[in-house]
């Protein structure tokens, strides 16, 4: 190639602790070389800014959800129109892109895993919801555009939806696990473990479970607590959400509000990985949070839940137990058979064993593989 490659990368908000923006930093971090120039196209950037990076600012007036979502779509699209660039890569759902990355996955089956935790009548109206048929109708059009040559997928579970919801062709479809860096999310001793224990007064003899994720009704935190009340073991919530007093409630119903530690957002995770035991995530639908491969990466089994593509990597009573959201009686089983001893031992080394090839450096092999692909079409 004569020129750099002319790489458009679309995402409306960039905060930095998300899970979309980590794999974007990721894999521009790792993509920066003399052949490429990189673009960003948003709304609004937060974080630092790579000298190397292009930031192409559309902040266009909103007056609403919907209003938000197609002026940002309009504005983006008339952006990557004016300047050619050779591939347009989006993470929002925008008709005309070359390459889609699926990382919300598709969003009636969320709404459809939403609908079991509602009322009857309130779950039946998500549906007639004039911003859930936006949001359908959009990612209808643009899997249904012919610009659109690659949709990548954080897990074989978004993959599998993709095509029997909009029949894309499978050979369209290319699965991109997420990378973690395996030498940032350690394994703690006995010792240190101890030690942040007392630092951050968390009990030293029981069982210690970790949650980690903002927006507690999709996490399912509501099922993390109603499982952990059955059992002898705290859970660390780590994470925020605007209705935690509503959760603070549900623990004190169910007599277990002195397990449970609400301890808000936290910029470093890595202290409560090491504190904790197992991770403890039955997420109603998430195709693949991040958080699973830093609790993996840190020696811990997970606990997790058949609608999240983190099963994926989950082999069930080996680094961890796969189970269904809101199967109360499966997550506390698992939830008493993590703890022993020398099953734990074992199954903190396969945890870590299970990460090991998903570096950054494969990331960004698989996106320059998928990239050359797309330039040849």
């Amino acid at each position: 190639m004569n020129h750099p490659l002319r790489l458009a990368i679309v995402r409306q908000k960039y905060r930095p602790d998300g899970g979309a923006e980590r794999f974007i930093a990721r894999a521009l971090d790792a993509l920066s070389n003399d052949d490429l120039e990189l673009n960003v196209i948003t709304r609004e950037w937060q974080g630092n800014t790579n000298p190397d990076w292009h930031i192409h600012l559309c902040n266009p007036r909103k007056l609403g959800r919907i209003s938000r979502e197609s002026g940002f779509a309009k504005a983006a699209r008339a952006c990557w129109q004016e300047n050619h660039f050779d591939i347009v890569q989006s993470h929002e759902r925008i008709a005309g892109c070359d390459i889609f990355r699926a990382g919300d996955g598709v969003h009636r089956r969320w709404l459809l895993q939403r609908q079991r935790i509602l009322p009857n009548w309130k779950g039946r109206w998500l549906f007639y919801d004039r911003y859930h048929r936006y949001v359908m109708n959009a990612e209808k059009q643009m899997y249904a555009d012919p610009a659109l040559k690659q949709v990548i997928c954080n897990s074989q579970m978004v993959k599998n939806e993709i095509i029997e919801d909009f029949g894309v062709s499978a050979d369209k479809i290319t699965v991109i696990y997420n990378a973690i860096d395996h030498n940032a999310f350690v394994p703690a001793t006995s010792s240190q473990k101890g030690t942040l224990k007392t630092q951050y007064n968390i009990p030293h003899d029981v069982p210690c479970f970790i949650y980690v994720g903002s927006g507690f009704e999709r996490k399912g935190l509501a099922a993390a607590i109603s499982a952990i009340a059955k059992t002898s073991a705290i859970l660390l919530v780590v994470g925020s959400d605007k209705n935690q007093r509503k959760y603070e409630q549900l623990a004190t119903q169910l007599g277990c509000e002195q397990r449970i530690f609400f301890l808000g957002m936290q910029k470093k995770t890595l202290d409560f990985y090491q504190i904790a035991d197992a991770l403890l995530l039955p997420t109603l639908y998430d195709p693949f949070p991040n958080v699973i491969l830093e609790a993996l990466s840190c020696g811990l089994p997970v606990i997790t839940s058949t609608t999240c593509g983190g099963a994926e990597f989950i082999q069930h009573g080996k680094n961890g137990f796969v189970c269904d959201a809101l199967d109360i009686s499966a997550l506390t089983d698992a939830i008493t058979q993590i703890p022993k001893e020398t099953a734990w031992t074992e199954m903190s080394q396969v945890a870590r064993e299970t990460i090991l090839p998903y570096t950054p450096q494969r990331l960004s092999g698989e996106l320059i593989s998928l990239y050359k692909r797309i330039l040849a079409l």
